[in-house]
């Protein structure tokens, strides 16, 4: 089944739409907390289009991708409180909150540390921002830190597909046609091991 290059090719379209950066803010935005389809997607054959714009069209991407953050922040903190009932009843609150008691406690201890994790996990297109940005609302994760670690790691990446975009031109968007769908499927089983992780092992 070839969901991902279904929904790669409806993201080609919409990047030459007229209001291809009204597409690619939307993207963003939802990629960061929910979608599995990353911007890139959009971004590349925008920047193809339009050369000269490419570093415009990231720091949209960039800009849209803070905001959704935001959301998967949010989304991390109050669905998890709000799930607790439901996970007492499964028996299954006290190891994860055991969990997060540790995870904060090291990030006290260890806060530099967690936030270059953090930023190196932003910048990995394998590592689904959803889990970081849920996880990090789950930890509690103080929020300026949070959105200038999101900053530096996504920032590295849309900024580094236009350098990629002025250099090597079509070969890059080529690339990513030929692989969507190994990174797509590899983002959900990313996303269904670290899932295992977080309520099993910690």
């Amino acid at each position: 089944m070839r969901m991902f290059s279904s929904l790669y090719e409806r993201a080609i379209v919409w990047a030459r739409h007229r209001h291809a950066v009204r597409y690619l803010a939307g993207l963003s935005f939802v990629e960061a907390f929910i979608f599995p389809v990353m911007p890139e997607v959009m971004l590349a054959p925008m920047m193809l289009a339009q050369p000269r714009k490419a570093f415009r069209f990231a720091n949209w991407s960039l800009l849209f991708s803070l905001l959704g953050s935001l959301v998967g922040y949010g989304l991390g903190h109050f669905a998890y409180e709000a799930l607790k009932p439901l996970l007492e009843s499964m028996h299954l609150l006290a190891p994860i909150q055991k969990g997060v008691e540790n995870l904060q406690r090291d990030m006290q201890a260890h806060s530099l540390g967690l936030y270059i994790v953090l930023a190196m996990a932003a910048l990995q297109p394998v590592v689904p921002m959803k889990f970081v940005t849920w996880a990090s609302g789950i930890v509690g994760v103080p929020v300026l830190p949070f959105l200038v670690c999101m900053l530096i790691g996504r920032g590295k990446r849309v900024w580094l597909l236009a350098l990629l975009v002025r250099i090597f031109g079509e070969r890059a968007e080529q690339m990513l046609r030929k692989h969507i769908e190994w990174i797509g499927w590899a983002v959900i089983v990313a996303i269904v091991l670290l899932a295992a992780w977080w309520f099993l092992v910690r």
